[in-house]
């Protein structure tokens, strides 16, 4: 198996240098939430888009996870991705590692249901257009256990050997992880979600914050060419090139995007504290940059306030042109449009 060609290597140099910079990048936000929970939930947009989940930005800011407040089926598909990835996130940054329980609760978290691994034989991958059978998952449930043992021991495996440069490995791994097609729903999305993981786990990002679907869905037909091809044929360099050239692409826009946040955050800070001086504090900063579409209640959460006092720095900032004032069914929003326009892009 000819997995580091000298296309490979030298595609190799650029991503890792991208994907670098990017990380330094990401430090300079100094409230680490603001990116988890706009760049991830982009990405979580656009990872359940590959599955024909779509919804809009609109209605993906307008959510609340906390109440479960969705404005569409698919907004709050997107959000139980966005909770999957979080939960992942916080047990690698806490243990360092990863059992085959914690994806197993990425999974159930993602669908919200505890199915767990397939043990009932059937699950064939289909041609999407034709239906035609393109390829049979291990059937057997004692054989799917084996190969996730088998799959979560490489993602592990620290590079000391100089054997596999490891996101060579992300790249192997994320086929493995689709072909062993472990469950009945969501292997596609967990899989994804396992590939930020991997680039925490082993020191390549501090924040699971690549929007590595983007390039997925602009590029979604080559991606499950290349995952069949690797199948019918055993030759990986094409997928691994796929998923080098997603990694340089994606990290070079997310480092465009974290340096818009940081401007905006910047010249917000200078205006709310030139502007309306007894208002400003960095955590109602914060709130309008967590959430693109604020809302009373994410001001009184996340300040610590009461509701008429988030209602009156709400109408402070709209009057002042800090954020745009919209109702939709009973719930005024107070939209950041130069973030949301920034995110959207």
């Amino acid at each position: 198996m000819v997995l580091e060609t000298p296309d490979v290597l030298r595609q190799l140099a650029r991503s890792h240098r991208q994907l670098a910079e990017l990380k330094g990048v990401v430090g300079t936000i100094p409230n680490e939430s603001i990116l988890i929970e706009t760049l991830a939930l982009q990405e979580a947009k656009g990872s359940s888009e590959i599955e024909n989940i779509v919804t809009t930005e609109d209605e993906l800011f307008q959510g609340d996870a906390t109440t479960a407040q969705f404005s569409s089926l698919a907004a709050k598909e997107v959000h139980s991705y966005a909770a999957a990835l979080k939960l992942g996130f916080a047990r690698v940054r806490e243990q360092r590692f990863l059992r085959l329980d914690d994806v197993l609760a990425i999974q159930a978290t993602l669908l919200e249901s505890r199915v767990g691994l397939r043990t009932l034989p059937g699950t064939v991958l289909r041609n999407q257009e034709s239906g035609a059978v393109v390829y049979t998952p291990p059937q057997e449930g004692d054989e799917i256990v084996r190969l996730m043992g088998n799959f979560l021991e490489h993602f592990h495996a620290d590079d000391e050997s100089g054997q596999l440069d490891p996101l060579v490995r992300m790249a192997v791994l994320h086929h493995q992880f689709e072909s062993i097609h472990p469950f009945y729903d969501g292997n596609g999305r967990t899989g994804r979600i396992l590939n930020l993981l991997h680039l925490v786990l082993h020191g390549l990002l501090d924040l699971p914050v690549l929007y590595l679907s983007r390039y997925i869905v602009r590029n979604k037909a080559a991606y499950y060419h290349h995952l069949q091809t690797v199948r019918d044929t055993g030759e990986w360099a094409e997928w691994v090139l796929y998923i080098l050239k997603a990694v340089e692409e994606t990290s070079r826009q997310t480092i465009v995007q974290v340096h818009g946040i940081r401007d905006l955050m910047q010249s917000t800070k200078h205006r709310l504290r030139t502007e309306l001086p007894r208002l400003y504090s960095q955590d109602l900063l914060n709130n309008l940059f967590r959430h693109p579409y604020t809302k009373i209640e994410f001001i009184e959460r996340d300040l610590g306030v009461s509701r008429p006092t988030a209602v009156r720095y709400l109408e402070q900032l709209t009057q002042a042109n800090f954020v745009k004032k919209v109702k939709l069914g009973r719930t005024n929003f107070y939209i950041n449009e130069p973030l949301f326009k920034l995110l959207s892009s």
